[in-house]
């Protein structure tokens, strides 16, 4: 009895460290600075010209670059690929080349509910199947 109790509390800690060690992985993989490469109908020629970026390298606040306001939000990146984004605001200033795209943004985020890493490449999908892809900054 002594065995299989020993056995049952092995088995329930590796699985404990693979959880953990798949959710650090995913929170450390995602904290970094993205740049938006594919969103709607924009150019990735426009969007790197712009610098749009998505900023999750902070924990509380994370922030966005449009390329004329900036943005805040909330997010909660879950290890099953979920993720929920609340709290969406930006500052208000008028740029006339980049409200189309500010606009689009901030209305798409928030229906963003998946997310997926896919090495230097990070994908946000909505429940209808659009998405918003992003390349790590950092990466050359």
């Amino acid at each position: 009895m002594k065995n299989i109790l020993r056995s049952l509390f092995f088995v329930f800690g590796l699985l404990m460290m693979a959880y953990c060690a798949q959710t650090n992985e995913a929170s450390q993989n995602i904290s970094r600075k993205w740049m938006l490469v594919q969103f709607q109908d924009f150019s990735k020629d426009f969007l790197m010209k712009k610098g749009v970026n998505l900023d999750l390298s902070t924990k509380d606040q994370y922030g966005a670059n449009m390329g004329c306001n900036r943005m805040f939000m909330k997010a909660d990146f879950k290890p099953d690929g979920t993720v929920i984004f609340s709290q969406v605001g930006s500052t208000m200033m008028y740029c006339e080349d980049a409200m189309k795209l500010e606009d689009s943004f901030g209305k798409s985020l928030p229906a963003m509910t998946r997310y997926k890493i896919d090495g230097h490449f990070l994908t946000l999908t909505s429940k209808d199947g659009s998405t918003m892809k992003f390349v790590a900054a950092d990466w050359d």
